[in-house]
């Protein structure tokens, strides 16, 4: 090969290393100018729930809501059937009318009739008493007369000290008959009243649960049993979803966590309805060890935990649902 077939042939291999450096450097400028494409975060809506349950058991006597229906604060959601507190019912207020009529006969105090008697015995006793000390009186001027011995005056003045005890026995007992109960006895008569009413009180609590009502406003999203059913003693009947206060839940892994913060706001798309939301951002917590993380150890970095992020919406959009599928693009 002659030496200017040789400096051709340098002067082409000059020129395609040349060309292909100056692709490489276009396309690595490229690669760093544009803008990659933002990862895509996928979240989804919820809602809070309650559910609806009694405290008595019993049989579902009737539902008045369905799965879908839209309930207000103090609607009637469903009427269960026992006859039992029915029947407590009957016996708690039969037990306060007993201690209410032993209330009445302490605070009363006896009869007319057992008065009236007390107050014979008491002027029977003060009569008896009044003979016993007139003749004690003759018998203690004889004896100072030395006309009856003193065995004999000893006699009659202790019949006048028998007299004088049965006379205040009878007034204690008189007075016992007007005054009625001791205070002691009409206190522990009122303790039963309240007690018995206390238990009306505890049964009539019992018979408002068994008509179940919606505490707030939400839509009913699961009905349990049937009606006829029997349900037990906290079993749920139905689950209400809270649809005005929504929100999204993210589960986003840490290095993707730069533009994501408590209190800041991002813009999400729902594809069901194809809008956007502007939402903010109220909770950030890690999702502990046992959550999908990320190893980074082998290129010389860190373990990336996942972090549960949850946001309200800054506005209402209607359609929106719980359930639904909420996308953040997270860009650089």
């Amino acid at each position: 090969m002659s030496n200017q077939e040789k400096k051709q042939h340098n002067n082409i291999l000059l020129a395609v290393a040349g060309f292909s450096a100056v692709v490489a450097i276009v396309a690595l400028i490229g690669f760093f100018a544009l803008d990659r494409d933002p990862e895509v975060i996928q979240g989804e809506m919820e809602v809070e729930e309650y559910r609806v349950s009694g405290k008595v058991p019993g049989r579902i006597l009737e539902l008045r809501a369905k799965e879908g229906d839209f309930v207000k604060a103090g609607d009637t959601l469903a009427i269960i059937e026992a006859p039992e507190v029915e029947a407590k019912m009957s016996q708690a207020k039969s037990a306060v009318d007993a201690a209410s009529a032993m209330e009445r006969m302490a605070r009363n105090g006896a009869r007319k009739e057992i008065i009236q008697s007390a107050k014979q015995l008491l002027e029977q006793a003060k009569a008896g008493l009044e003979i016993a000390e007139k003749s004690y009186n003759r018998m203690q001027r004889l004896y100072s007369q030395d006309v009856v011995s003193a065995q004999k005056r000893d006699e009659v003045e202790a019949l006048y000290k028998a007299a004088q005890a049965q006379v205040k026995a009878a007034q204690s007992q008189y007075d016992m008959a007007l005054n009625g109960a001791r205070v002691e006895e009409r206190q522990a008569a009122s303790a039963t009243v309240g007690q018995a009413r206390g238990a009306v009180q505890e049964v009539s609590s019992y018979i408002r649960e068994t008509v179940q009502i919606a505490q707030m406003d939400g839509e009913v999203t699961d009905v349990y049993p049937k009606v006829g059913e029997l349900v037990g003693n906290g079993t749920p009947i139905m689950s209400i979803a809270l649809m005005d206060d929504p929100w999204a839940t993210f589960n986003i892994r840490e290095d993707q966590l730069k533009n994501v913060k408590i209190g800041s706001e991002i813009t999400v798309s729902v594809p069901a309805i194809d809008k956007e939301l502007k939402m903010k951002v109220y909770y950030m917590k890690d999702k502990g060890s046992f959550a999908v993380w990320k190893a980074t150890k082998a290129s010389g970095q860190y373990d990336q935990k996942t972090f549960e992020v949850k946001a309200r919406p800054l506005e209402k959009l209607d359609g929106v649902r719980p359930g639904m599928s909420v996308i953040l693009k997270n860009k650089d």
